[in-house]
């Protein structure tokens, strides 16, 4: 049994909640303009036109596969930026299958932005030939990344001396 205050509590809650279901519902209907007959009749005339183009689309395509025509490949986006875009976008491009758009993505991730033909030349499987058929289709926006300046502790000593673990005395 709920003391007191939680009856209270329960009370409080509930109200809100009714009173924020019954406020959307008030708004989701209330909101609502009569539509304008102009642009009724707008709406109408783009749904059947684009009604219209998928019917052709798909009797043009019967009438080449009963000729024996090839297929058209599937047109490909003006132009790609290879710093932020997806996947599937990527897949898009001659030459690019999934496993490529795969590691550009992980390289992407990895590393930062490419910001350049050359920092897109890093990614395996990607060479000079692959990299000046795309030139056309793709673009960066990233900055390009750093080349690596890191001195590493390594690099700076030269041939320390070790210390020898063995003790004169012992052997």
């Amino acid at each position: 049994m709920p003391t007191p205050a939680e009856r209270k509590a329960l009370v409080f809650l509930t109200a809100v909640i009714a009173l924020g279901g019954a406020t959307r519902v008030y708004r989701s209907t209330s909101d609502r303009d009569p539509a304008d007959p102009k642009s009724s009749a707008a709406l109408h005339r783009q749904i059947s036109a684009v009604d219209s183009a998928i019917a052709s689309k798909s009797s043009v395509s019967k009438r080449r596969k009963k000729r024996g025509a090839p297929e058209e490949s599937p047109l490909v986006p003006a132009v790609i930026d290879l710093d932020v875009g997806p996947a599937e976008q990527i897949e898009t491009l001659r030459g690019i299958g999934p496993t490529m758009a795969a590691r550009i993505i992980a390289d992407r991730d990895s590393f930062g932005a490419f910001g350049s033909m050359e920092g897109f030349q890093r990614v395996k499987g990607v060479g000079p030939a692959l990299a000046g058929k795309l030139a056309g289709h793709v673009t960066f926006s990233g900055v390009p990344r750093p080349v690596n300046t890191v001195v590493s502790r390594r690099s700076v000593k030269k041939n320390p001396k070790r210390k020898s673990r063995r003790r004169e005395g012992i052997y």
